[in-house]
């Protein structure tokens, strides 16, 4: 017969909910892939090559990767054995109108007419072609990309007319 006082050690209140999902899951090495994405060293990466080697009679086989951050374009490598799981960050990409730039961040539009300006505007190639655009005062959409927390406008393309 249960007490009805051992019932309170499953009452639980829990104050805080995630609005969404984890930023990663865990995947075995060897069903990684090529263009796929991983962590390496707490950074979200795109693996752009990957070998496994065979080891000894009692060993395991081992998987070398290399992979490039998304966000600063840095190269990493891991080696990890195939049986081992590593994490896969969850990375999503969102088209958003541009409206403009003020103070180095963009100032987007999602697809709800709600106003996004958390993103910098990126250095390089793509930040000089939203400001291009911007003097010249084109239609843009700005596609970013988003990974354990971080953001990034990573593409540029004119709206269609």
């Amino acid at each position: 017969m249960a007490d009805t006082n051992n019932d309170e050690q499953h009452n639980h209140t829990f104050e805080e909910a995630s609005a969404g999902a984890s930023a990663t899951f865990p995947m075995q090495c060897s069903a990684l892939r090529k263009n796929g994405h991983v962590v390496i060293k707490q950074r979200p990466c795109k693996i752009v090559d990957m070998s496994t080697s065979k080891t000894g009679k009692h060993g395991h086989a081992k998987v070398h990767l290399v992979a490039i951050d998304i966000f600063t374009g840095k190269k990493l490598e891991e080696l990890c054995p195939s049986t081992h799981n590593m994490d896969v960050p969850n990375v999503s990409r969102t088209e958003f109108q541009f409206s403009h730039i003020e103070d180095d961040f963009l100032h987007l539009i999602r697809a709800d007419g709600s106003e996004k300006s958390d993103v910098k505007v990126p250095e390089g190639e793509v930040g000089d072609k939203i400001r291009e655009y911007e003097d010249a005062g084109t239609d843009i959409f700005v596609t970013i990309i988003a990974a354990m927390n971080e953001e990034a406008a990573i593409s540029v393309k004119e709206a269609p007319k």
